[in-house]
């Protein structure tokens, strides 16, 4: 049996005002500055915020929406909203009118916080389709339209008048009232793949995810600063990298924007963060093109110390024996080069947890090399979401850990993972059949194809439903082949198609630095990127290194042709979700002429190798 540190999040909250006072508990960038707030100064801006929200007639069981980006209103609101027994329905902030206009509308939302002028526009812009719709509560200040009311976060918590001892008092009943079984949320899921489901999750689902997550770490203090930089409205950035931190008497710090990250890391100096595989690759890419352009003795320095590096994780981690001489040369390399790699990211970052999809096996393992050791998990909004991650002793590259205590795994009879226990939701949000389709005698059907080893390790092995069966009967997962893809030096990003086709073709974004470089090398004339990424050259370059990639695949997952965009798949071109996962339908649709072509043939029976194309022969 388990149990639970606190009774639901506001107690909890409330409980760390009183025991950490004086400890800051969110900063966040202002005029050009981190700004702070302790833990005891955050409760009263959230009891403030709380007061304006019983004012405005919120009772228990309302669903009150957040549509903005990561800042301080939002943590605050989202407080206020459970602190009267209300359950917090956040909205990504890269969501169009329409798709917060569905939510809205689904959840019966009547008071929406969002954090500036655009989010408010757009909601402006679907007035119509919104009815239920009472007011709109801004973290910025600005004038609205008399079609929907806005008020600042200020106006609601009357900030000039403190929280009174009766106000106080009406305050506390409400989160004593609070009890464990009770909705903290509804998640939409992003939509992808059909309408946005809500997923529904208690405050002990999510407490329990917290503090057994912590737990099977064993690596965090009460003294740890979080750089938070995913979206809030993502539960793998708000279970991990907000309540969990929060729980503990941590410090959270909220990142401007994902364009920041670095530049935020450098000024908060944190020691924890939550992130996604993309940033890594981005670390990784980064840091060898800046060895690219070393001169040959750095250059050679660097492979050595990462090749010390390598036998010294195996030794001491995965394959614990006497650390011997090997010890102190990876003390002089950490010391000559991987100390100041660290440099770079505000040079106290301790950890990383890392989770949303699959992390590649050679950057985890760099990651550690590097001195940053990062520990993969496996989860989804179902799940609130870690269902099992890896611990600090107990490592296993390429797998995603062990189940959290108390959670239950098992493969079904097609490799389908099934999960149970009290990290599991309680359903889709006025979707029973939804909610019937995914559960089975209490385990949670995850939609991901997995293998489990003899010492319980959890291995994901790509989506069931994006599983590529070609038409020669072969199955192929994609995402560890985009993996692999994504490891050339000249490549970015990686989307892999062929489905029911008789071969694979990718589409490919390039490293641009790279291509840009090789381009002047070459003496290529082109007027811009569209230009560049078609010229005979770089096609041929191209295909050479995919050939080199498949020179060690089977046959059957060989790429045979290629497109290459000009640009990056990004959220604002709908081709990412918010935390830089692929968008498989979205870019499938969008490139479909395209794809379409390269399975075209032409009278001779050979491959067509129009400007469009990429192939390999």
């Amino acid at each position: 049996m388990y149990e639970l540190p606190h009774q639901s999040i506001p107690e909890m909250l409330r409980t760390n005002a009183q025991q950490y006072a004086d400890r800051t508990a969110i900063s966040y960038k202002k005029e050009g500055s981190f700004r702070s707030l302790s833990y005891s100064d955050f409760y009263e801006r959230v009891l403030m915020a709380a007061r304006g929200l019983l004012k405005a007639g919120v009772v228990p069981g309302d669903k009150v929406a957040i549509f903005s980006e990561n800042r301080a209103g939002w943590a605050i609101a989202d407080f206020a909203i459970q602190c009267v027994q209300g359950i917090t329905v956040p909205i990504y902030a890269t969501n169009t009118a329409a798709q917060a206009a569905y939510v809205i509308n689904h959840c019966e939302a009547k008071i929406v916080f969002v954090s500036n002028r655009i989010q408010y526009e757009k909601l402006l812009s679907v007035r119509g389709q919104t009815p239920e719709l009472e007011q709109v509560v801004s973290f910025d200040r600005f004038l609205g339209s008399h079609e929907l009311p806005v008020y600042s976060l200020y106006q609601l918590s009357e900030d000039s008048y403190p929280v009174s001892e009766q106000e106080r008092s009406k305050i506390d009943s409400c989160i004593d009232a609070v009890q464990s079984t009770d909705l903290l949320t509804i998640i939409y899921t992003s939509g992808t793949t059909g309408v946005p489901k809500g997923v529904m999750l208690t405050h002990g689902n999510v407490l329990y995810d917290a503090h057994y997550g912590l737990e099977k770490l064993e690596a965090f203090g009460k003294n740890e600063t979080f750089l938070s930089f995913l979206p809030l409205s993502h539960v793998l950035e708000r279970t991990a990298g907000y309540y969990a931190p929060l729980m503990t008497g941590c410090h959270v710090a909220f990142c401007e924007s994902i364009d920041k990250v670095v530049e935020n890391m450098q000024e908060a100096s944190p020691t924890v963060m939550v992130s996604v595989p993309r940033l890594f690759e981005k670390i990784y890419a980064r840091i060898y093109e800046d060895v690219h352009k070393m001169s040959s003795i750095r250059s050679y320095i660097f492979h050595l110390a990462i090749k010390v590096g390598r036998k010294f994780i195996s030794r001491r981690y995965i394959d614990p024996k006497p650390l011997g001489l090997l010890g102190l040369q990876y003390r002089f390399f950490d010391w000559l080069v991987f100390q100041k790699i660290r440099k770079r990211f505000g040079g106290r970052l301790k950890y990383f947890i890392s989770g949303g999809a699959p992390l590649d096996k050679l950057i985890n393992e760099f990651m550690w090399v590097i001195g940053i050791p990062t520990f993969e998990g496996y989860g989804l909004t179902e799940t609130s979401p870690a269902v099992t991650l890896n611990s600090p002793w107990k490592i296993r590259f390429g797998s995603v850990g062990t189940p959290l205590p108390g959670t239950e795994v098992k493969l079904a009879d097609d490799d389908e993972l099934l999960v149970r226990g009290p990290l599991v939701m309680q359903g889709y949000y006025k979707a029973p059949e939804e909610t019937e389709r995914v559960m089975q005698d209490g385990w949670l059907k995850t939609g991901d194809i997995a293998r489990i080893d003899e010492d319980g390790y959890v291995y994901i092995i790509d989506r069931k439903k994006e599983i590529i069966i070609t038409a020669g009967g072969k199955n192929i997962a994609p995402q560890p082949l985009e993996n692999v893809l994504r490891m050339d030096k000249y490549i970015s990003q990686a989307f892999v198609y062929g489905d029911r086709k008789p071969y694979l073709i990718a589409i490919l974004t390039p490293n641009l630095e790279r291509l840009i470089q090789m381009a002047q090398l070459e003496g290529l004339d082109y007027l811009d990127m569209e230009d560049l990424v078609t010229n005979q050259q770089v096609q041929k370059r191209y295909a050479h290194r995919l050939q080199r990639i498949n020179d060690k695949l089977p046959s059957y997952q060989t790429i045979k042709k290629f497109i290459l965009l000009p640009r990056d798949f990004s959220v604002d071109g709908e081709e990412l979700t918010p935390t830089l996962k692929l968008k498989r339908k979205v870019i499938a649709a969008k490139y479909q002429d395209r794809i379409e072509r390269l399975y075209l043939r032409n009278g001779n029976g050979s491959d067509d190798q129009s400007q469009d194309n990429g192939g390999l022969t």
